[in-house]
């Protein structure tokens, strides 16, 4: 069996955003050999996200107002966890509910998705340096 390890590192310059990893992916898949497999992302930090879905404007907006509303940043004196100096605790619950990882076959050296499907890294306190894990075995 092969196996194939890669990070991705993201900076985002603002403290919420999406970023479209399916070409990255994809290269790792090509990169790793792997003609039948499993390919897993996951998000390495406990304030961002790694999950699937399509990659449509008006749905990544509706993310970001939904999130907001289902875990506000503001005020930040409402969380327990902000006490301890930190003011992100609305992204811990952020990355709960959009996920911590995604897992997709590989079929004849590619990933293979259902229509529409593309992989984003979900950034919910950023700011500063952080990474994603891709993980492939398969033969």
């Amino acid at each position: 069996m092969k196996s194939h390890r890669q990070e991705l590192w993201f900076e985002v310059p603002a403290r919420r955003g999406f970023v479209n990893i399916t070409s990255a992916v994809e290269e790792a898949v090509r990169a790793s050999g792997v003609k039948d497999g499993l390919c897993l992302v996951n998000a390495m930090h406990i304030t961002a996200s790694v999950f699937i879905n399509d990659n449509e404007g008006g749905l990544h907006q509706d993310y970001e107002r939904w999130l907001e509303e289902l875990a506000p940043h503001e005020p930040i004196s409402k969380y327990k966890h902000n006490r301890t100096g930190e003011d992100n605790a609305d992204a811990h619950l952020k990355r709960q509910i959009m996920g911590r990882e995604v897992v997709v076959a590989i079929t004849k050296w590619k990933l293979d998705f259902g229509p529409w499907e593309q992989i984003f890294y979900g950034e919910f306190d950023g700011r500063r340096r952080k990474r994603a894990l891709i993980k492939i075995i398969g033969e």
